[in-house]
């Protein structure tokens, strides 16, 4: 029986089935009209999306056309009043003024009071477009007032809430809508099917089995299951939209106003939107200090560090403490040390709380097996991607015989936050912490280079058991052996292990005391201690106490095995007592002091007989390391560790520091967004790098295969990266897989299908392209791969999630390789790689919304982690808006290797990409302060934050104003504008590259297509100004990339070449390159002329050159190559841009380039690569040895 509520339209009919949660339709009248542009509600054949979303709803014919005539009947009646109209008009004039005077006699009138049920954002209390949330209960509307997404959507992901109701006056009534077979009521996880045989549809759970016992009978084709939760907002045809006069009158909120709200009502349910002044009147005298490039002293250092990590410390408490799952279902064993170990399943359906091994939980039960209250805590041993955790707990005295209804909950320790605090007040305290050039340089005071008294090994930098190094290896480990400090930056697959072992090794053995190496991460710690462990060193691998039950893989290594295992009598006694304790449950005072005591002088000799000791940063803070003294210390990863992170182990007395990591990939996790914004984000490796210390790159890659690298190396890298392996190395024997195109195993695979929102409503999913991963994971399990061969990556945790599920539901294959397969987020999967990698992008929605997906450092993490073959499944029509991926994409296309179909039948894409407003700056990415990370820090304390810009963009064919920079040191990191645009400092800069984003552009020839001015405290701007006479004809192509600040040897100078005739800018500075070009060179202010063949590709940097043909050009960054054939116009002149940053135009159809201002260029560009055509061969600048290579041609090959 179904019961009919009415609606706005009076013959529209729509009605709730009564078993939970069916939705029925009610068939229309023979008299009503149907839109022509909607499809009748009990014909479910042709797909119901379509229906609920061909426009206006059934009947709107009808009720236009009584409106009309209503207009008509209205029209004729208000005819004779016109006349009386314009008569009462005088007299209203007249009356004014009285009214005046008796409106003020009159009290003011009270404001008219909304219904409860208003939106609690908007205040829009429609009843039909209304909706309660049952944890906070409180109204919201279904209309997009603040954004693209609706209000009740944008308050359940704020709130983490999931449970809705509907107004009672509402066509459902009061219904709180829940799955009709399960019964959950999340909302993010409901959808609707229609009845084939019936015009019903019925509420279902995604993921509902097929063979479900409610719905069996019901002949439902689940494959039509769509969301209830679609575009950010509730489906129209279950909650209504308010109207444009709706949404006119409502209350209009910022999004930081809304985020107070929600923060308000945490602690003051009663709160409305009249209580934000006095709360933000509250806020406003907290404000945080931002991190800064320099600081006066320690004091004022550990000022600006110290509130950040608080807040960090409190935030990260405040989620963890708020966490907890309750009906927890577990089983009861016992582990191979005798203690009670507990198994349940823990959903990762959270982003914003990760549980790693050796987290805390607390155990407890409300009365456990009649017994009364239970609780007991325990650490975690293992999380499996099944999402089964294994918990040991510290008491054996467990409810064996209960196994239901136990709550979880997170136990906050704050040890790291101490650490970091500790850490803190030892620099500022203690001056024997560190030694004085550490301390300055930290601190940003300029410092003279100085050179520590190591000798360097006679017998070569060769290490036992490790590769042979390669020349940037060999350059780096040579570098850093007599520096004080030195940063070493490792782009994907270059080795950083290696390197960093040999360079412990050395080190070790230089006879000038240990080694302490740490990185941020347990993985990467472990990774370094097998490393070194394979040279012959002694190493010890100190864990936290919390982690010593956990499995390694290099126990062996590690202090508590060590000492448990010394061939010595105190060990002997030691284990006789850890025997005792095991057997009896725990030992009398004596024995206990006793064992304390042993522990401790064995573990103390053990330490001091190591090499090396390797722990986390956080680790090094141990009480057992606090009497020690590490002069050498090496962070890995450190790019990935918060600042005061990396001082823990620098403060343990210091005097040479390593840090190895990569800017350009993903930095330190900072979950305060308040605190994140105040600079903690930012690594102490990039601040030391905009402080102007110049970091040693790696430059040679074994991982991937050559196409896999070509698009990072260009993109990210500045086309630096050389290829350690051929193809041949890297191609997959056996192997049957349908890449569109054979000889470059990589696809980006189109998939059009929506995104959706997760169950834990913070994440997102994808049921298309998951779909598609289960498809290509299962064609390689097929051919014979292996599960840990292949490895699964999405951005989103919602994602991550829903692929492991749907590959054990839908794959053709054994379900146990499947489980096997690693599947994991993007930021998990950093510093890892696989033979194959699958990469989801997931996002897919009208608004062109990426989020996070956007950032480089995170794309670039994602297509650097396959050896062999990339596979990535995404909507292009959404991510070509962005102006990297549509880069991406763009070189995906020209390789034939952007493909749709069935994966059994693959043709090339037809998909249009769009063009980008902006273009991607590859050229400050690497070495500019704008791309690198988020945060933009002041010179000094006191200086306001510079202002936000688009960071990493410039506009297509236009220049743009760049964002600002403090002034002095800072000044040197300037971005250098991408093409198609230009970023200034302190000013703007404009300049035009025609072409747009694309790896190979013709810039129209003739003319000026390129033009650029900028100034920085007054300076005087200059313009570029080319002509050209003579035939038309030549050709350029532009690689943009940046000229990288890094230290490489210098070749041999050369001598100077003729002068020529061209201009001179106003305020030029000088462009010599020291070792490279030894001429002076102002900018654009000179011509080399050459007897080069017209047709030979030149790329450079330094003075303009002048070719035999009589064109003139200024020279190009590295990776800029300009392609003259041998039409090229005779004459002309060049001259070179102007402004705060760097501008590439085509001058005369021929490059000109130049600066403007009072920056100093070298601090820009030191010693680069450098690509010379001689003849017909193509020489390379070795980055080690500074010699020529021939052969090398990927750095000027027209892409």
């Amino acid at each position: 029986m179904t019961q009919p509520f009415p609606t706005q339209a009076s013959d529209f009919n729509f009605s709730f089935a009564e078993p939970g949660g069916g939705l029925t339709f009610q068939d229309y009248g023979a008299t009503q009209d149907v839109h022509p542009g909607t499809l009748q509600f009990n014909d479910f054949t042709q797909g119901v999306s379509q229906a609920l979303n061909w426009g206006a709803p059934v009947g709107v014919t009808a009720a236009s056309q009584r409106l009309a005539q209503q207009q008509v009947h209205q029209s004729a009646f208000d005819a004779p009043l016109d006349g009386l109209t314009a008569g009462f008009q005088q007299q209203l004039r007249f009356q004014e003024t009285f009214d005046e005077e008796a409106e003020e006699e009159q009290p003011p009138a009270e404001p008219e009071k909304t219904p409860e049920w208003a939106c609690s954002y908007c205040g829009i209390h429609n009843p039909s477009c209304v909706v309660k949330c049952l944890s906070t209960n409180k109204w919201f509307c279904n209309g997009r007032v603040h954004g693209t997404g609706s209000c009740i959507i944008l308050h359940l992901v704020k709130s983490k809430n999931k449970e809705v109701q509907l107004h009672r006056d509402s066509p459902l009534g009061d219904t709180v809508l829940e799955c009709y077979a399960s019964g959950t009521r999340n909302l993010f996880v409901l959808g609707f099917v229609p009845v084939k045989s019936e015009n019903t549809v019925v509420l279902l759970a995604r993921d509902t089995p097929p063979n479900h016992p409610t719905i069996r009978d019901l002949n439902l084709d689940l494959s039509q299951w769509q969301p209830i939760v679609e575009d950010r907002g509730l489906v129209p045809w279950l909650v209504k939209q308010p109207t444009e006069p709706e949404l006119l009158r409502a209350r209009h909120l910022k999004l930081d106003q809304i985020n107070k709200l929600e923060e308000m009502w945490k602690t003051k349910p009663a709160a409305g939107v009249d209580d934000l002044d006095e709360k933000a009147t509250v806020e406003g005298d907290g404000v945080t200090q931002p991190v800064t490039l320099k600081y006066e002293d320690s004091a004022q250092y550990q000022a600006v560090f110290e509130p950040l990590v608080k807040l960090e410390a409190d935030y990260d408490r405040s989620i963890k403490e708020s966490q907890s799952r309750d009906d927890i279902t577990l089983r009861w064993d016992w582990g191979l040390n005798a203690k009670r170990v507990a198994y349940f399943y823990f959903p990762r359906d959270d982003n914003e709380l990760k549980l790693m091994q050796g987290d805390e939980l607390k155990l407890r039960h409300k009365n456990a097996s009649n017994r009364g209250a239970w609780e007991a805590l325990g650490h975690v041993l293992t999380y499996q991607q099944s999402e089964e955790v294994c918990l040991e707990l510290f008491t054996n005295d467990v409810p064996e015989d209960c196994t239901v209804g136990f709550s979880v909950d997170f136990v906050w320790r704050g040890t790291s936050f101490d650490r970091m605090r500790n850490a803190l007040n030892t620099f500022r305290k203690y001056s024997a912490s560190i030694s004085g050039y550490l301390y300055h340089l930290i601190l940003g005071h300029p410092v003279e280079s100085v050179t520590l008294k190591i000798p360097l090994p006679k017998a070569g930098l060769g290490v036992p058991s490790l590769p042979e190094l390669n020349h940037s290896q060999l350059h780096a480990v040579k570098s850093v052996l007599q520096q004080p400090l030195s940063l070493i930056q490792g782009p994907p697959g270059t080795g950083k292990t290696v390197t960093s072992a040999a360079i412990v090794y050395h080190l070790a053995h230089s006879g000038t005391g240990q080694v302490l190496v740490a990185a941020p991460s347990n993985v990467a710690v472990d990774q370094l201690a097998h490393k070194m462990d394979q040279t012959g060193l002694k190493v010890v691998r100190l864990c936290a106490k919390t982690r010593e039950a956990v499995a390694s893989p290099v126990e062996h290594l590690t202090l508590h095995y060590q000492v448990t295992h010394m061939a010595v009598p105190e060990g002997e006694r030691l284990r006789k007592l850890l025997a005792l304790r095991g057997a009896q449950g725990g030992l009398n005072a004596s024995d206990e002091k006793e064992l304390k005591s042993l522990r401790r002088r064995l573990e103390m000799e053990v330490l001091e007989n190591a090499d090396v000791v390797c722990t986390t940063c956080v680790g090094a803070g141990d009480p057992r390391l606090s009497h020690f003294r590490f002069q050498h210390v090496l962070i890995d990863e450190s790019t990935q560790a918060a600042e005061p992170e990396c001082l823990i182990p620098m403060v343990l007395g210091a005097k040479q520091v390593i840090l190895v990591g990569d800017h350009c990939q993903l930095g330190p996790v900072i979950m305060c967004k308040k605190a994140a914004e105040a600079g903690l984000c930012q690594s102490l490796f990039e601040r030391l790098r905009l402080l102007g210390v110049k970091p040693i790159r790696l430059q040679v890659q074994y991982r991937m295969h050559p196409c896999l690298s070509e698009f990072p190396s260009n993109t990210f890298y500045e086309g630096t990266l050389q290829n350690g392996t051929g193809m041949g190395e890297r191609r997959l024997a056996g192997v049957d897989f349908p890449w569109p195109n054979p000889d470059k195993p990589m696809m980006f695979w189109v998939q059009l299908g929506a995104e959706e929102i997760s169950a834990s409503s913070t994440s997102y999913l994808n049921r298309t392209e998951a779909a598609a991963v289960e498809k290509v994971v299962t064609r390689f399990l097929q051919n014979g791969m292996s599960p840990a061969q292949i490895g699964v990556i999405t951005p989103y945790e919602g994602q991550r999630a829903h692929v492991v599920s749907v590959m054990v539901r839908n794959g053709t294959a054994r379900q146990d390789l499947y489980k096997e397969i690693e599947v994991s987020s993007v930021d998990a999967f950093q510093g890892r790689e696989k033979d194959i990698i699958v990469l989801s992008c997931v996002r897919s929605n009208e608004h062109s919304s990426i989020g996070f997906l956007s950032d480089p450092r995170r794309l670039n993490v994602a297509l650097t982690r396959a050896r062999f073959g990339l596979v990535v499944l995404g909507n292009p029509r959404v991510l070509s808006r962005q102006p990297l991926w549509n880069s991406l994409l763009q070189y995906f296309k020209e390789h034939g290797c952007l493909a749709e179909g069935p994966l059994t039948n693959l043709k090339a894409s037809m998909v249009q990409l769009h063009k980008p407003k902006r273009v991607f700056d590859r050229m400050s990415f690497g070495v500019g302060a704008l791309t690198t990370n988020r945060f933009q820090p002041p010179e000094k304390v006191g200086d306001p934050l510079p202002p936000k810009a688009s960071p990493g963009y410039g506009p297509v064919g236009a220049g743009a104003p760049g964002a600002g920079a403090p002034s002095g040191q800072q000044l040197q990191f300037a971005a250098v504008p991408p093409t198609g645009g230009a970023a200034a400092a302190g000013g703007s800069g404009a300049a035009a590259n025609g072409g747009g984003n694309r790896y190979s552009s013709r810039a129209a020839t003739g003319g000026m297509a390129g033009r650029g001015s900028g100034a920085a405290g007054g300076a005087a701007t200059a313009a570029a100004v080319a002509a050209a006479a003579g035939r038309a004809g030549a050709s350029q192509t532009f690689m943009p990339f940046a000229a990288p600040t890094y230290s490489i040897p210098a070749p041999t100078a050369r001598g100077k070449g003729p002068r020529g005739d061209a201009t001179a800018s106003q305020a030029a500075s000088d462009l010599s390159l020291p070792g490279v070009y030894t001429q002076p060179a102002a900018v654009a202010g000179g011509t080399t002329q050459g007897t080069l063949p017209a047709t030979q590709a030149i790329t450079g940097l330094g003075g303009a050159s002048q070719l035999a043909g009589g064109a003139a050009a200024a020279a190009l960054p590295y990776g800029f190559t300009a392609d003259f054939s041998q039409t090229s116009g005779y004459g002309g002149l060049g001259a070179a841009g102007v402004g705060m940053g760097m501008g590439v135009g085509t001058l005369g159809g021929l490059p000109g380039l130049g600066l403007g201002g009072d920056v100093d260029f070298n601090s820009q560009v030191d010693n680069f690569l450098l690509s010379q055509g001689f003849g017909n061969e193509t020489q390379f600048l070795d980055a080690a040895t500074g010699e020529f290579l021939g052969g090398f041609g990927g750095a000027t090959q027209d892409r």
